[in-house]
């Protein structure tokens, strides 16, 4: 169980299924690092859907090894309302990656409706250009056609 951000410490959720965890994410997650004190990676699961949840343990197995030398950054399994989980680990806002247009669009809604409903403020970082073509899936349909997908994923976080 991660501990509930203090008073003056700065939290920021960054949530997703992250089906795999790519270097688009992990430059989100070390770029928002610069901004908040701390960086919550949250993995929605969908508990109703089989498996879901053995393969959301997985995920965060995965992501807590890249980051296990950056103590600002912890992972977390959650589902419902990603405002609601971030509002009860005493997040201040929520950050998203944006490589496109058609990422702003949705993103700016889902920003919308989060303040409404709870006040969070949402932060959208764009892709660096260089990742802007990275998405999970289009990793998953490289991997499940045996192409070498790893200058696609993140190396292990080094603490400058």
């Amino acid at each position: 169980m991660t501990p509930t951000s203090t008073a003056t410490e700065r939290t920021a959720v960054f949530a997703g299924s992250f089906r795999p965890f790519t270097a688009g994410h992990a430059d989100i997650v070390e770029r928002a690092l610069a901004l908040f004190d701390r960086v919550i990676v949250a993995i929605g699961v969908n508990i109703a859907k089989e498996g879901a949840a053995r393969e959301a343990e997985a995920t965060a197995a995965t992501i807590a090894g890249l980051y296990a030398a950056c103590p600002a950054v912890s992972v977390e399994i959650y589902s419902g309302l990603t405002a609601d989980f971030a509002r009860s680990r005493g997040a201040c806002a929520l950050v998203r990656g944006v490589r496109s247009v058609r990422d702003f669009d949705y993103e700016r809604d889902m920003a919308d409706l989060n303040r409404r409903i709870s006040g969070i403020e949402t932060v959208l970082m764009t892709s660096r250009p260089e990742l802007s073509a990275v998405s999970s899936s289009a990793v998953r349909e490289l991997q499940a056609f045996g192409a070498d997908i790893s200058s696609f994923l993140p190396k292990p976080y080094k603490p400058e």
